[in-house]
């Protein structure tokens, strides 16, 4: 089972922020966004962004 690696910048693209966001999130540790080291790189699973954005879907989405 292969598990999609992208990097920070497209990790940031997906969720609509920019990477030193993230770069910031990882280092406080405010967010709980695993990331993947590969040398220098840093990488995250599309998986793990699909969560992080469920995790933090609030309210049921139908407007009032």
């Amino acid at each position: 089972m292969q598990k999609e690696l992208i990097d920070r910048t497209a990790a940031a693209a997906y969720l609509g922020t920019k990477p030193q966001t993230l770069a910031v999130w990882a280092c406080t540790k405010r967010y709980p966004l695993p990331y993947v080291k590969i040398g220098r790189r840093v990488m995250y699973r599309l998986a793990d962004l699909e969560a992080f954005i469920e995790l933090n879907t609030h309210g049921d989405g139908v407007a009032e």
